[in-house]
C-alpha cells in the first residue's frame, strides 16, 4: 500500500514539475509577444497537430533503435524500452540545461543496464555527427529546390556569421579563435608529454579510448543499411511533422513541402542558441513566413504551435519515462548485461 502511495505521489510530483516548466517558459515572454501568440493560436485546430506529435514520438523511438545499433559493436545489448526512456529523459534535461541531456542519457542507461557511460558518450558523438551530416544535406536540398525564394535569406544568415553589422568580415574574431585553439593544442601537447606517466593522464587516456571506441562503433555495425534507414526515417518524420502541422492553422494550411524544408532547416539551427529553442525558434519561423506570403503574426503563431508540440512531447513523455523507469527496472534482467570482449 505504501509503495502504491509513493508511486502516485512520485507521478504527481513529476506532472506538477512539468506544468511548472511550461508556465515558467510562458512567463518569460514579453506582453507584445503574448498578444501575438493569443491572436494567432485562438483559431488553431489543435486536434490536427496530434498526428505531427505522433510523428515526432516515432522519430524519438527510431532514434533509440538507432542508438542500439551503435552499441551492438561494443558488446552492449540494452533493452529497447530502457533506450527509449533514456532518449526521452535526455531530451527533457536538454530543455532545462543545454547539453546536460547527453550526459543524463548516458548515465541513465548506464545505471539501469550496467554499461560503461564513457563508451556511451562516444556513441552519442557518433550520432551527432550523422545528424549534422543530415542537416547539411537537408540544407542543400532546401536551397536547391527553392533558390529564388530562400536563397537570399540563407545567404544573409550565413553572412551574419562571418560579418559584423557594417558588413565587414570578422577577421579579428576569426584570428582570435584560431590563435586560442592553437595555444590550447600546444599547451595540452606540452603538459601531456611532461606528465605522460601520471595516474591522472593514464585515467584520461583510458576514458578517451573508451569514447573513441563508441565514436568509431559505426564501422563495425553489421546492418549499416538499417542504421541509415533509421536516420532517414528520423529526419523524414521531422519534415512531415512540419508539413502535417500546417493543417492546424487556416493561415498556413496552403503551404507545401518547400516551406516545410525551410522550417526544418532553419528551425533546427534556431534550436542551438537557447534551451529548447525558446524564442529563437519562433522568431526564425516568423522571419521565414513572409517569404511565402504569410503575415508575420501568423508565422509567429505557427512557430509557437510547432514549438509547443515538440516541447510538450518531450515534457510529458520525458517525465513519464523518468517516473516509470525505476518501476520497470525494479526486477533484475533475466540475462546479465553483455560486456565487451
Amino acid at each position: 500500500m505504501k509503495k502504491k502511495i509513493f508511486n502516485v505521489v512520485q507521478y504527481l510530483f513529476f506532472l506538477g514539475l512539468g506544468i511548472f516548466l511550461l508556465w515558467w517558459r510562458y512567463d518569460k515572454l514579453a506582453d507584445v509577444q503574448k498578444q501575438q501568440l493569443f491572436q494567432s493560436l485562438t483559431s488553431a485546430r489543435y486536434v490536427l497537430i496530434l498526428p505531427a506529435m505522433a510523428m515526432l514520438l516515432l522519430s524519438h523511438f527510431s532514434r533509440a533503435l538507432r542508438w542500439k545499433l551503435l552499441m551492438a559493436p561494443l558488446g552492449y545489448r540494452p533493452s529497447t524500452i530502457n533506450c527509449f526512456f533514456a532518449v526521452m529523459i535526455g531530451y527533457l534535461f536538454n530543455l532545462l540545461f543545454p547539453r546536460l541531456g547527453e550526459v543524463m542519457k548516458c548515465t541513465t542507461l548506464g545505471k539501469y543496464e550496467k554499461l560503461a557511460a564513457d563508451k556511451l558518450v562516444g556513441t552519442i558523438i557518433a550520432e551527432r555527427a550523422f545528424d549534422f551530416l543530415c542537416l547539411i544535406i537537408v540544407f542543400a536540398i532546401t536551397i536547391l529546390i527553392q533558390i529564388d525564394t530562400i536563397g537570399a535569406y540563407a545567404s544573409a544568415k550565413l553572412k551574419s556569421l562571418f560579418h559584423d553589422s557594417e558588413g565587414n568580415f570578422k577577421v579579428r574574431t576569426l584570428l582570435i579563435i584560431l590563435g586560442a585553439l592553437l595555444f590550447l593544442i600546444l599547451l595540452v601537447r606540452f603538459l601531456y608529454r611532461r606528465h605522460i606517466k601520471s595516474n591522472f593522464l593514464i585515467r584520461v587516456n583510458a576514458i578517451l579510448q573508451s569514447v573513441w571506441a563508441g565514436l568509431t562503433s559505426f564501422r563495425y555495425i553489421k546492418n549499416k543499411a538499417l542504421f541509415i534507414g533509421h536516420t532517414v526515417f528520423i529526419w523524414s518524420m521531422y519534415l512531415m511533422s512540419v508539413r502535417v502541422g500546417f493543417y492546424a492553422m487556416d493561415s498556413v494550411s496552403q503551404l507545401g513541402i518547400k516551406p516545410s524544408f525551410s522550417i526544418l532547416t532553419f528551425g533546427s539551427l534556431a534550436m542551438i542558441p537557447t534551451p529548447g529553442g525558446i524564442g529563437t525558434y519562433q522568431a526564425t519561423i516568423q522571419e521565414l513566413m513572409p517569404l511565402y506570403g504569410i503575415d508575420e503574426v501568423y508565422g509567429y503563431g505557427y512557430g509557437w504551435l510547432l514549438w509547443i508540440a515538440q516541447t510538450l512531447i518531450v515534457i510529458v513523455a520525458g517525465f513519464l519515462c523518468l517516473a516509470f523507469l525505476p518501476l520497470i527496472n525494479r526486477k533484475h534482467h533475466a540475462l546479465p548485461p553483455a560486456h565487451p570482449e
